[in-house]
């Protein structure tokens, strides 16, 4: 006899999980299944963003830049560090305490609000049935139930031209994972994922080549944004190779050797270790029964409307699953909309003009919005303020004085269309825009928002001023 549910979750990422606990809240029995098994071989929650991504990422992040900083900036604080050194072994042992108690986090959340977690492989059936098989074990449960969300995650992407070995040739993963500084690192792809790892690496003393496709760094990002990063990142030591199409790519015990094109030149890099990061895919493989008749989008996406509705009723699709940007944060409101629709029948569509993008570097990257070429191009008339970190006085103080912040906003109504910041804290700073943006305010609605001085935040404040040729602390901008 089938166990019943009011909502089984397959997938326990930020969008699975997060859906979970929402759905628990309000009042409704769940079941979230979720197939991650962790290096030490337990079932762990979390998806790839706990458990090999966005945490992993940013625990080696902080601890490189802490490294960086020891050798280059703490003489100028009067701190005295003799021989700092790399512990590589450690900074792997910290990522992963940090990363198991995080998905403990969540596994007590889970105790707490009463949701059943079934560590093993979930599977769509039809009539809102779903094949649940735990690990280990070969015959199959069925669970029914009134709803079914399908929060699966992704996958990183594959090249044909660079076949990945788990040795010489990894992916993402894998390069979370080193246990030594590789002397000479080869990354394909210097999209988000690219250049993070490429500043990990880098701070720690590897000698790293990006080869990216396209003729832009960070092409998803706004034009004035992506050159200063590109020129921050070359002057760190990152060797950025734009319009280099990978061809081919020889493996021997010793290095790796890659082929690839510039125009009609080819040239050849040889490294020791190479990392393939050209993109995520979202993981469908056995995830639902083709007799189910789930409807997928031409890009291999499911199919769902503004509310995460499939064509299948009392079946959702949230996060790296469905289109849109693969943001745990972006795929964690999915999940809260969906799960208040299961409940409560409310239907919310997230708002998607306004989901933050963050780049963990330094400086570090955020945006929200529009760019203002895609304003521009869409016949938009926009005015546009900036302001650099270099005349904060924070940032001066802290030591992180290099990028700027950008606001863009309609040039009949002021409201703000988007904002792009490179600089430090850029992660936390972004989110005052984002609910600037939430509430449709214009850009004279924050040059008039008092601003702690000194803070970095001043430097959205004195950007708001100068969309309308204000800005106090800027030297060379008259009112015109």
């Amino acid at each position: 006899m089938s166990e019943r549910y009011d909502v089984v979750i397959i997938g326990a990422g930020p969008a699975g999980y997060t859906a979970a606990i929402r759905c628990a809240q309000l009042g409704l029995q769940t079941a979230c299944i979720d197939k991650w098994i962790a290096a030490d071989g337990r079932p762990a929650l979390g998806g790839t963003c706990l458990n090999a991504g966005c945490i992993s990422s940013k625990a080696l992040l902080d601890s490189s830049e802490l490294y960086q900083r020891a050798q280059k900036e703490f003489a100028e604080h009067g701190i005295k560090v003799e021989q700092a050194g790399v512990d590589v072994t450690a900074m792997q042992a910290r990522k992963d305490r940090l990363v198991h108690r995080l998905t403990a986090n969540i596994a007590a959340l889970f105790e707490d609000r009463q949701i059943k977690w079934l560590p093993g492989h979930g599977r769509l059936l039809e009539d809102n049935r779903v094949e649940f098989t735990p690990h280990g074990l070969d015959r199959p449960e069925i669970l029914a139930a009134k709803s079914v969300v399908l929060a699966s995650g992704s996958q990183p992407m594959e090249l044909g031209a660079a076949p990945i070995d788990g040795e010489r040739v990894v992916d993402s993963t894998g390069a979370l994972s080193f246990q030594e500084v590789p002397q000479r690192l080869g990354i394909i792809g210097a999209g988000v994922i690219g250049v993070e790892l490429g500043s990990v690496w880098t701070r720690l003393g590897a000698k790293v080549t990006l080869l990216e496709a396209q003729d832009t760094l960070l092409p998803m990002a706004d034009i004035t944004i992506s050159q200063e990063a590109y020129k921050q990142f070359k002057d760190q030591g990152l060797d950025i190779r734009l319009g280099a199409r990978v061809v081919s790519t020889r493996v021997s015990s010793k290095q790796v050797t890659v082929c690839y094109r510039i125009g009609e030149k080819e040239y050849e890099l040889e490294v020791d270790k190479l990392v393939v990061a050209v993109g995520r895919q979202p993981c469908l493989d056995n995830l639902f029964a083709l007799e189910a008749g789930l409807l997928l989008d031409e890009r291999g996406f499911i199919h769902v409307d503004e509310y995460g509705t499939t064509n299948l009723p009392g079946v959702y699709a949230v996060g790296d699953v469905v289109r849109g940007p693969m943001l745990a944060h972006k795929g964690s409101q999915e999940g809260i909309a969906v799960a208040e629709t299961i409940a409560e029948g409310k239907k919310t569509a997230v708002k998607r003009n306004s989901i933050p993008w963050v780049i963990y570097t330094e400086p570090e990257i955020a945006w929200a919005g529009r760019t203002e070429q895609a304003l521009r191009d869409a016949d938009i008339d926009v005015r546009v303020g900036t302001f650099y970190f270099a005349d904060s006085a924070r940032a001066n103080v802290m030591s992180g004085s290099k990028g700027l912040v950008k606001i863009i906003a309609d040039a009949m109504t002021d409201q703000i269309l988007g904002v792009h910041i490179i600089g430090p804290w850029a992660s936390e700073l972004i989110a005052e825009a984002v609910l600037a943006m939430e509430f449709a305010a214009s850009s004279e609605d924050l040059a008039r928002t008092i601003h702690a001085y000194p803070s970095l935040a001043e430097a959205l404040h004195e950007a708001a001023l100068d969309v309308d040729n204000r800005a106090i602390h800027k030297i060379g901008r008259k009112k015109e």
